[in-house]
């Protein structure tokens, strides 16, 4: 949480400067010392809609132990649901209309398994929109991850994403080119991100669109925000991966490659795995296709107990920082999405 210049001490003044957070004492005196409430919106698939959620819970939660933190789950009508996950949601999640009665301070939008470049064939993709015009309005920031990037670069910014030929799958550096925004203070200036998409937003388009990249690397924008400069965070990356999460989704590939679902063994994640574990499914893969060996066998508990986590750490600082952005400017009524005095059109006065 942000420093309250409470003296005329002139280190506040000089770490302002620096591009320290620091609040005078009569700006403090005006924010709302209460619980913030933060919308889920959770796209994603069956076999995955539980544990994104955790995912998202943890890097919350862990990313900042000072605010009370309310996170309400909700997903979309049109998103097909076998009777598992229908009973979750019935059970946890509120519907959109519950959510846009309580309000929020600030939502995250996932992403979800939709591989096809044109997202106007996606079911969900009219509530979507009308989600993301909702949250434009009456919520002080929205983190979109993935998927939700795409869909709001296309609703509110012309920009279509395109294929990219080769998946984009693994964990990749990244570079921070803006050192300057709130968003990455004390963020590693190179720090890793997982990605795993067939599809993407160009840097160009994000240029073109006017939104400021914050973070990118080979395989493109990672963290970038709307021009207004935080109402709109863009993850094109999943920052809120577990350690486990690309060796689980190898698994499946592989599954769907043993049921006749894709016609090319599945390639290992880039930057993932040791030389170690590559060599292990490398004998596991010879087995499979002597069919001396099924999915049953896969190395799963094996290979995990070898498995490094390098983005949590920034991830966390990434998320803790937009917390602390939006803490500062969200209105005390939590259906109102700024204080009186901000301007929405540059609401953290960068």
């Amino acid at each position: 949480m942000p420093l309250i210049a409470h003296s005329n001490l002139p280190s506040f003044e000089r770490l302002e400067k620096q591009g320290e957070t620091i609040l005078s004492e009569e700006r403090a005196s005006h924010q709302a010392i209460r619980a913030l409430h933060i919308g889920l919106l959770n796209m994603m698939p069956d076999s995955a809609l539980e544990a994104t959620e955790r995912q998202f819970f943890r890097l919350v939660g862990r990313s900042n132990q000072v605010a009370q933190l309310y996170i309400h789950p909700f997903s979309l009508p049109s998103i097909k649901r076998g009777k598992k996950a229908s009973e979750h949601i019935k059970s946890h999640y509120k519907s959109f209309d519950e959510i846009k009665l309580q309000g929020l301070d600030a939502l995250i939008i996932t992403g979800a398994n939709v591989t096809d470049p044109d997202l106007q064939l996606a079911p969900f993709y009219n509530e979507l929109r009308e989600v993301v015009d909702w949250s434009y309005e009456n919520v002080t920031s929205t983190l979109c991850s993935c998927l939700a990037t795409h869909a709001v670069l296309e609703f509110k910014y012309k920009q279509k994403r395109s294929p990219i030929g080769k998946k984009h799958w693994g964990v990749f550096p990244h570079q921070v080119v803006d050192r300057t925004h709130p968003l990455v203070k004390g963020v590693n200036t190179r720090f890793d991100v997982p990605h795993s998409r067939h599809n993407e937003i160009s840097r160009s388009q994000f240029d073109e669109a006017n939104i400021k990249v914050l973070a990118a690397s080979k395989v493109g924008v990672h963290l970038a925000v709307s021009p207004d400069l935080f109402r709109i965070v863009f993850f094109q990356g999943h920052p809120e991966y577990d350690s486990i999460s690309l060796l689980k989704e190898l698994k499946r590939e592989i599954a769907i490659y043993l049921e006749g679902g894709r016609s090319d063994y599945p390639p290992f994640p880039t930057n993932y795995l040791s030389p170690q574990c590559c060599a292990i499914l490398e004998e596991y893969k010879t087995r499979l296709i002597a069919k001396s060996a099924s999915i049953k066998d896969f190395p799963e508990q094996l290979i995990m107990q070898t498995l490094d986590n390098t983005w949590h750490d920034s991830a966390s600082a990434i998320i803790n920082n937009w917390i602390g952005c939006f803490y500062q400017v969200t209105n005390e009524d939590i259906k109102l999405p700024f204080m009186e005095s901000v301007d929405p059109q540059n609401p953290l006065g960068l």
